[in-house]
């Protein structure tokens, strides 16, 4: 059994942040060999963010806070608010943009090592 306090993430190096933009905390890992990652992302109000992952799918279920996602394919653009879950299941092009603060649970496959950053189009590589 895996159990971790935001403590722990922050002792073991799992807690990344951009102050004034965003946080992840990163419970499960690669390294945690359960076959996906689980994050909570928060999102400061006011921002925007270009992203797509080319190599993972992202599942996002929206605990607190508001804002949006578009799609960049299709310009379609969804609410975002406590509830909704989205799920970039084809690897979409999109922007994140956080009305109020956000926190979100994420979860990503294939799993993540955790030392991944956004290259120039948002998207995490596969370490």
């Amino acid at each position: 059994m895996i159990v971790r306090s935001l403590e722990d993430l922050k002792a073991q190096g799992r807690y990344r942040e951009k102050p004034g933009a965003w946080s992840s905390s990163r419970y499960l890992l690669r390294d945690d060999d359960v076959g996906f990652t689980l994050t909570q992302t928060t999102v400061a109000a006011g921002t925007r963010q270009m992203m797509q992952y080319k190599n993972h799918v992202e599942a996002n279920l929206i605990i607190d806070g508001e804002g949006t996602v578009t799609d960049i394919a299709t310009g379609e653009t969804h609410a975002l608010a406590p509830g909704v879950m989205y799920t970039l299941d084809k690897h979409d092009r999109h922007e994140l943009v956080a009305e109020t603060d956000f926190r979100i649970v994420c979860v990503f496959t294939p799993a993540l090592v955790g030392e991944e950053t956004h290259d120039h189009d948002g998207s995490d590589p596969v370490l």
